[in-house]
């Protein structure tokens, strides 16, 4: 007797499903991941075992205490609202938001109190800022460049 042969298929993998998989899960991603946001202020901080940079009398110094209050080039504050350290700051640049502005806080100051005085930069139009620091103890300064 003589059977008859059925045809051979061959084996094959449907990755249709896969593919929705695959796409759902990238669309998901893609969805929920955070993406990093870029300020109007771009912030230089110093590292805290380097020199400091020499003194330049073009740059504006604004000082944060401990206890919220503010000083611009040396005067002392009335307030701590934002619109007076942004008049403050403009009086003290004479108008030009290119000065360098260097922020000095107290280690125990608030962060709110910092931030509060980098928002008024932002507003200020200060784009050039940057945040002292001092060196740690025990460590030695590192060798000033010598000026050619």
């Amino acid at each position: 007797m003589r059977f008859r042969r059925s045809p051979r298929r061959t084996a094959r993998i449907d990755v249709t499903n896969l593919i929705d998989v695959v796409f759902v899960t990238l669309i998901f991603f893609m969805l929920a991941t955070t993406f990093a946001r870029e300020g109007k202020l771009q912030v230089t901080l110093p590292e805290a075992v380097a020199q400091a940079p020499e003194q330049r009398p073009e740059r504006i110094e604004l000082l944060v205490s401990a206890s919220g209050i503010y000083a611009v080039a040396g005067r002392t504050l009335v307030d701590d609202r934002v619109q007076t350290i942004v008049a403050a700051l403009r009086d003290a640049s004479g108008g030009d938001s290119d000065r360098p502005l260097v922020i000095t806080a107290d280690g125990k100051t608030p962060h709110e109190l910092v931030v509060r005085a980098m928002d008024a930069a932002g507003r200020g139009g200060f784009s050039r800022l940057s945040i002292t620091t001092r060196e740690p103890a025990g460590t030695a300064p590192a060798a000033a460049p010598e000026a050619q």
